[in-house]
């Protein structure tokens, strides 16, 4: 019975609120870099990565002033993913062997950057790089919309999402407490009235017992 409510509850959340379990995937369409930072090694490594999550290295990007094209099918792609409205921070960087790795640069990735009607955003760094990047689900209407929400306004709306998961899981949990009481109350009710059955029945059986053992008989028998 629990499952059964719970995929209710998935359900009509799905419906109600698509931007809680839609998932944007991200691709790089485009990168060309400007210059390296690492004078050790013959070709760099570089790679892309937002705060949290894994490094993704882009095996192809080794030469300066080329453009690298893809087509989203890639072994590394997608790159990251938007799971909501909110922000990542995110960049490119290249590895390096003897200090911390070098940033090319970092920024505020979000799902509001691809405004195009294709998906494209193109983040350019100075004379770093410059890289196009793809998300066709984040200009769609269920995850974006023209009065893209301020941060103020998403932190409010995610306690408000946070607040209404909480508040049916506990109306969901109250529901099933009641009912488990009203089924065992009717339960308690129906083995307590064949009780009561039975031993007023047994309280007869004794009683003929009882006029047998005495003689004692109907009326109608001993007229």
């Amino acid at each position: 019975m629990v499952s059964r409510w719970n995929s209710r509850v998935s359900v009509i959340l799905f419906f109600c609120f698509p931007e809680l379990l839609l998932s944007a995937l991200v691709t790089l369409d485009s990168i060309e870099i400007y210059t390296t930072h690492e004078w050790l090694a013959s070709t760099p490594t570089v790679y892309f990565m937002c705060n949290g999550e894994n490094k993704t290295v882009l095996p192809d990007v080794k030469k300066t002033n080329i453009v690298y094209k893809f087509r989203g099918e890639e072994s590394f792609q997608p790159l990251t993913d938007f799971h909501s409205r909110k922000c990542k921070r995110c960049g490119i960087y290249e590895e390096d062997r003897i200090k911390s790795d070098d940033v090319f640069d970092e920024w505020e990735f979000c799902p509001s950057d691809f405004k195009t009607s294709d998906g494209r955003y193109v983040h350019t760094k100075g004379k770093e790089f410059n890289a196009t990047f793809l998300c066709h689900v984040c200009v769609q209407k269920d995850i974006m919309s023209s009065d893209y929400a301020s941060p103020d306004d998403e932190n409010e709306h995610g306690i408000n999402w946070s607040v209404l998961i909480i508040g049916l899981s506990v109306v969901s949990s109250t529901v099933l407490l009641v009912m488990g009481l009203l089924v065992g109350y009717k339960q308690w009710q129906k083995k307590r009235r064949q009780k009561d059955q039975a031993r007023f029945l047994k309280l007869f059986e004794e009683t003929d017992d009882i006029e047998d053992e005495l003689g004692i008989g109907p009326l109608s028998s001993s007229i």
